[in-house]
């Protein structure tokens, strides 16, 4: 969730970056031979926070899985934090700093098929959040009234941030997380999931939450302040969910009055993507320090209590004004980037596209199907085109902030190749039962694409992940006489698209093609809910 970064990178130019990358890239984004081997099943963290000299101390017991032999471990930790010791089995392992990682070292290879844990603990002042969630870290804020506010944003940087961890999305621990959270007693700690335990001693509190589904390492955060809470439930499509709401404990009537829109926003959702993902897990809004985050189970929110995005409408249509943008962004994450993770952040598009679109559904599901069109086509606005939507693979790199948009309207786009509305949900349904709480590629999902469509896509998907280019479809009218060809596309690109308020379809290629018949209009105009431009030549 980093959209502000369009409304700053509107004032510039669009520019082409040339990116190099380090050894400490390859290590954080590659499944390299010290990560290979092994497989997460548990992370059980306690972390204690000092907010006065903004450091912590945490120890993790982490259970993994290997699948196959192996003797070195990495383990990823971020300067400035220490690594203390790395225990396994009472005895202390050699654990040596490599980049923004350890490679702790087993005394003999360890067999494939073996389950295993390792206790961790470590200390030190973490990176520093200076503008989150978009240049994240550890969160050291103070609320209205001036008490100590705390919580994180790492996505993209990275949970080893501020605790040790497999800091690579293809790696979620298979049998959950427990996140322990030690404040003073007057605080509250609150996290994913929920609340088992708490235990007072020596005047400070530990509350423990439980995450029993697979989690992103990044998605695991406390929330640390004065906080109030009430909890509500929703009859879903899989039954009673359990919804709870955390704010500031001033802000509790603001937050009632704005929260109401998270029934619709589930049963939007529920009907468009299929079943909210993490029933035993439960729904929950937190008020966070910082503007928003799709936390799986404990969504960041930030937005002020107001409708739009800070009271703004990204679209510029006035349709975004009617809704909260992070309780709905955030929460279309549920399903597209916390239930479908991409293995590689190279692919984010998917969990961003997706959820982008998601404001689009719900848009229509209040307003109807031609509110939705404005919204989606309204967002084109903000994109750049400064480089291609899908990053470099293998170097923990995302790729341009167009994923949001320029995902969202190249969705929109080959809906309008379905037959049907119900055919584009069918798609939407089958994305999320195969993938449910997996792992999904870019490639996995164009490739679904094109077996609900019965054709290939590969060049559409090509042109709009891939490239900067907008397709241009030029003409030329003459006697009534209209000729049409695709130009600033890659060779083999053919999307067919529909001339706007008939039933006329057309299927340019890059060589000119004539209209059978008489054109009676004096322009071509174009189904606008086609990311298209259109270009008049003589």
């Amino acid at each position: 969730m980093k959209i502000l970064w369009l409304f700053l990178l509107s004032l510039l130019p669009a520019t082409s970056l040339a990116q190099s990358f380090s050894r400490a890239d390859s290590l954080r984004g590659t499944l390299n031979t010290n990560r290979s081997w092994w497989d997460v099943q548990h992370y059980d963290l306690t972390v204690e926070p000092e907010y006065e000299t903004k450091s912590l101390r945490g120890h993790l017991q982490m259970v993994f899985r290997t699948v196959r032999s192996g003797s070195i471990l990495q383990i990823d930790l971020q300067t400035p934090l220490l690594l203390d010791s790395v225990i396994w089995h009472g005895r202390t392992l050699p654990a040596q700093r490599d980049e923004q990682a350890f490679l702790v070292s087993f005394p003999q290879a360890i067999e494939a098929g073996q389950v295993d844990t390792l206790s961790i603990i470590y200390h030190g002042v973490p990176r520093e959040a200076v503008n989150p969630p978009w240049d994240g870290g550890w969160i050291w804020a103070r609320d209205a009234k001036g008490r100590p506010w705390m919580s994180v944003a790492c996505q993209g940087l990275g949970a080893s941030v501020w605790y040790p961890c497999k800091d690579h999305q293809s790696d979620e621990p298979d049998l959950g997380a427990t996140l322990t959270v030690v404040t003073p007693n007057e605080l509250a700690g609150v996290a994913n999931g929920r609340l088992i335990k708490k235990e007072e001693k020596n005047g400070k509190t530990a509350h423990t939450w439980r995450v029993t589904n697979k989690i992103n390492s990044y998605n695991l955060v406390p929330y640390i302040g004065h906080y109030a809470d009430w909890s509500d439930s929703y009859a879903g499509a899989k039954g009673k969910l359990d919804l709870s709401y955390y704010v500031l404990d001033y802000e509790i009537e603001k937050a009632k009055k704005q929260f109401v829109q998270v029934p619709s926003m589930l049963k939007c959702f529920e009907y468009w993507f299929g079943v909210y993902p993490f029933y035993s897990d439960g729904f929950k809004l937190v008020q966070s320090p910082h503007l928003g985050m799709e936390h799986q189970s404990a969504i960041a929110y930030g937005n002020k209590f107001m409708n739009g995005y800070l009271g703004s409408d990204l679209s510029g249509t006035g349709w975004g004004l009617k809704w909260d943008f992070i309780i709905i962004h955030e929460s279309g994450h549920e399903w597209f980037g916390n239930s479908i993770t991409t293995p590689d952040i190279a692919d984010m598009w998917v969990h961003e596209g997706f959820t982008a679109y998601s404001e689009t559904l719900y848009t229509e599901c209040l307003f109807g199907k031609e509110a939705g069109s404005d919204y989606v086509t309204g967002t084109r606005r903000l994109i750049q085109h400064d480089k291609p939507v899908i990053g470099p693979y293998g170097v923990n790199t995302e790729g341009s902030g167009d994923m949001y948009y320029k995902g969202a309207n190249l969705i929109h786009t080959l809906r309008q190749l379905f037959s049907s509305d119900d055919a584009f949900r069918q798609f939407l349904l089958d994305v999320n039962k195969r993938y449910f709480i997996s792992q999904a590629s870019s490639a996995d999902i164009e490739k679904l694409f094109s077996v609900h469509l019965g054709r290939d896509l590969s060049r559409i998907f090509d042109q709009y992940l891939r490239t900067t280019q907008v397709p241009v479809l030029e003409y030329r009218l003459e006697n009534n006489k209209l000729s049409y060809r695709w130009t600033n596309v890659l060779e083999g690109f053919d999307l067919p698209v529909k001339v706007a308020n008939t039933k006329t379809w057309l299927k340019p290629s890059q060589e000119w093609k004539k209209y059978k018949g008489a054109w009676r209009q004096t322009e071509l105009v174009i189904d606008p809910n086609f990311y298209i431009h259109v270009n008049r030549v003589e």
